[in-house]
């Protein structure tokens, strides 16, 4: 029997990919915060230009005036949404704020006594609650003084995104064909039309959350305004615009707004609350199976585990993006690695 030796060069070529390989995923770690923030902005990009590429085909007597512009417009219209809403919300809330923090030590000692009449809490000092209100503001000074740098850094990773989100959209298309060059040609078609079939699906369930956001952001203002909340307008669109974050942007939403609401009236409180209960009940039986299920194709549990796994990686920005990213596992899964049956044509 004779024995055959190895390839000296395939070895050495082995032995040479895998450093280069590990030094990849070094390197990638070291960078992961500049991926992540690629991934989120591509994946916005990808699910935003449908509409974009929508709004400039609009006909107006037999032209198209929006197709050089839509891009600008919609932009133009999200920072008017967002002046707009900052000159409703915010004025009210800093007034509230300020007058806060000057009527608290005149305010405290009536505090304190309607503390008293709640059970086991009948030995409330109010010296002792004030030097530790004081205490806690001077804390939070402080705590707000050294996070400046870190909000800093966050408000321009949300700014580059932004930026990032707007060359996707106006190139994506030239660096998708870039990044399916890589590819053989035998193979370049079939993941070609395996990530349209994912940015399809990507689009309904943007279309779809959108539609749970608006519907949810209507029905709380609504209810906020019927029991006199405060700042009713702003907590509505939050409570819309967290919605995209499966479950605990609800979560969050009803915690706010029933602390909120606890400022003025427990009777809100309460409403608000049994509010929740019957729309939650509503949105799970009802909404989400025909509005996102129908559309996406996700079971539940995917969802799930795609919130617990986004919010691990990248916190509130990975749940935020959670569910898109299992789409696109998904239709990848399906195509590359699910057995089918072979379809049955009926003959026996």
């Amino acid at each position: 029997m004779t024995q055959h030796s190895g390839n000296p060069h395939t070895l050495r070529s082995d032995i040479v990919f895998t450093l280069a390989l590990v030094l990849a995923g070094y390197v990638a770690w070291l960078i992961r915060g500049v991926l992540v923030l690629l991934y989120v902005s591509a994946l916005f990009a990808v699910v935003l230009t449908p509409g974009v590429r929508t709004f400039g085909a609009v006909r107006i007597r037999g032209r198209q005036p929006f197709r050089r512009v839509a891009l600008p417009l919609l932009l133009l219209g999200v920072w008017a949404a967002l002046a707009a809403f900052a000159a409703l919300a915010l004025p009210p809330i800093v007034r509230d704020l300020n007058g806060f923090t000057r009527d608290v030590p005149a305010r405290l000692p009536g505090i304190v006594d309607k503390l008293r009449h709640i059970p086991f809490a009948q030995s409330l000092d109010v010296a002792d609650i004030s030097s530790s209100v004081q205490n806690l503001a001077s804390r939070s000074a402080a705590y707000i003084l050294l996070s400046i740098s870190g909000w800093a850094g966050k408000l321009f990773n949300i700014a580059m995104g932004f930026v990032l989100t707007i060359y996707f959209i106006v190139e994506g298309d030239r660096a998708y064909m870039w990044f399916l060059s890589f590819l053989p040609p035998a193979r370049r078609g079939r993941l070609d039309r395996t990530l349209q079939k994912a940015r399809l699906r990507m689009g309904r369930w943007l279309l779809g959350q959108g539609s749970l956001m608006l519907i949810l952001g209507v029905c709380s203002t609504a209810i906020y305004l019927s029991f006199h909340v405060r700042y009713a307008y702003a907590l509505g669109v939050l409570t819309g615009l967290l919605n995209i974050i499966p479950v605990l942007g609800a979560a969050a939403s009803i915690v706010l707004a029933l602390l909120v609401a606890a400022i003025d009236s427990w009777t809100a409180v309460a409403g608000i609350a049994v509010f929740y209960v019957i729309y939650l009940q509503i949105e799970n039986s009802y909404l989400i199976p025909r509005i996102m299920q129908k559309r996406v194709g996700l079971p539940s549990l995917a969802t799930l585990v795609a919130l617990l796994l986004g919010s691990a990686i990248a916190g509130v920005v990975g749940a935020m993006v959670s569910v898109p990213t299992a789409v696109l596992v998904s239709v990848l899964l399906d195509e590359y690695l699910v057995n089918k049956e072979p379809a049955d044509d009926g003959k026996v």
